[in-house]
């Protein structure tokens, strides 16, 4: 994620890791899907003594936790079922955590599980470059961070650029908009997939999860993209209140570009250091956020109240989710009828 956009750190009422839930359902369907994966894909040979596992974008906990004992769970249960194949009965985990160097590391070290079979590691540096020695690691994974950008694209917050963006996203009814999140996103994802490439094995696997757009389906016309629409409404009545710089907020974007499968798909073929071995809708319980306006205030607090705050101001981002609660209670039919995004479960091998 770009470097001012981490999660709301510590562990109390308004953080990240109190406020995850949403985000944490998606990895407890996937477990199944990732055992699958390890015991039929995974050459668990060339792992030798050490086996090394990386979570990209880890934020602060706990759901990075389960990320990763999901994975060990998996390569051990592998090791049982072929026993002529483990290469030693010492067998270490090794687990790197990455995310930005103003991520709360402190943290997601202080709440680590107290019983662990792994030794850790905390990595500090954006997914989009290299962060991690060359032919080094065995498994990746990589949970709802894919959708954030290094960067607000050229062009966006320039009025005399035809890309100019009167909202505060890419709400996929401007064909220019539209054009020039997605030629960031192309360049973005393509450096991470180019990064892991050269820090995978060969045959190691990579598990991308998260939010993306069914191809045809316009983000706007989603609850999450409702629910941007809505906070980009509750801003401008802040602005109103002198608590934000109308030409300020005019300029403003947020980094965030939800891409559709089909360009998912692209990016990872153009690149060619990975084989696509599953790319599948996953379906968990919160798939849809709850209709509920105060979960969906603290939820969106706790997500990109940091960009806000950093921008803004701590005042206008306290008024902006308090708006955003009472705006969400008036728009809960719309929210309800809303076209349904989709979650995914990608599966890719290093080639």
């Amino acid at each position: 994620m770009a470097s001012s956009n981490t999660m709301a750190g510590g562990d109390g009422p308004n953080s990240y890791s109190q406020h995850s839930t949403y985000q944490r359902a998606l990895l407890e369907v996937a477990k199944e899907k990732i055992n699958e994966a390890i015991s039929t894909e995974l050459d668990i040979n060339s792992a030798s003594n050490r086996f090394n596992i990386a979570d990209f974008g880890c934020s602060t906990g706990p759901n990075t936790f389960l990320a990763v004992q999901n994975i060990i769970d998996a390569v051990e249960e592998k090791y049982r079922k072929q026993p002529q194949q483990i290469p030693d009965d010492n067998t270490e985990f090794h687990v790197f955590f990455n995310d930005h160097s103003n991520n709360d590391f402190n943290t997601l070290f202080k709440t680590l599980p107290p019983i662990k079979k792994y030794s850790v590691a905390g990595v500090p540096g954006s997914f989009f470059g290299r962060v991690l020695p060359r032919d080094s690691l065995h498994v990746g994974h990589c949970s709802y961070s894919l959708h954030w950008l290094s960067q607000v694209p050229k062009g966006i917050a320039d009025r005399s650029s035809p890309a100019w963006n009167k909202d505060i996203y890419c709400t996929g009814f401007s064909k220019e908009v539209a054009e020039a999140y997605l030629d960031q996103f192309k360049i973005d994802f393509g450096s991470f997939l180019e990064a892991r490439g050269e820090e995978f094995v060969s045959g190691g696997l990579l598990f991308l999860l998260g939010s993306c757009l069914p191809d045809g389906v316009k983000m706007s016309e989603t609850m999450k993209g409702m629910l941007f629409d809505c906070m980009g409404s509750c801003l401008h009545d802040v602005a109103k209140e002198g608590l934000i710089d109308q030409e300020e907020l005019d300029k403003f974007n947020f980094p965030i570009y939800p891409a559709h499968v089909e360009e998912f798909k692209r990016v990872i073929e153009d690149n060619g250091c990975f084989t696509i071995k599953a790319f599948e809708r996953i379906s968990h319980e919160n798939e849809e956020y709850p209709l509920d306006p105060k979960f969906l205030a603290t939820s969106y607090k706790v997500t990109f109240g940091g960009v806000l705050e950093s921008r803004f101001g701590k005042d206008a981002m306290e008024k902006t989710m308090q708006l955003i609660e009472e705006k969400c209670s008036e728009i809960l039919p719309q929210l309800a009828n809303a076209k349904s995004g989709m979650q995914y479960f990608i599966m890719l091998q290093k080639n």
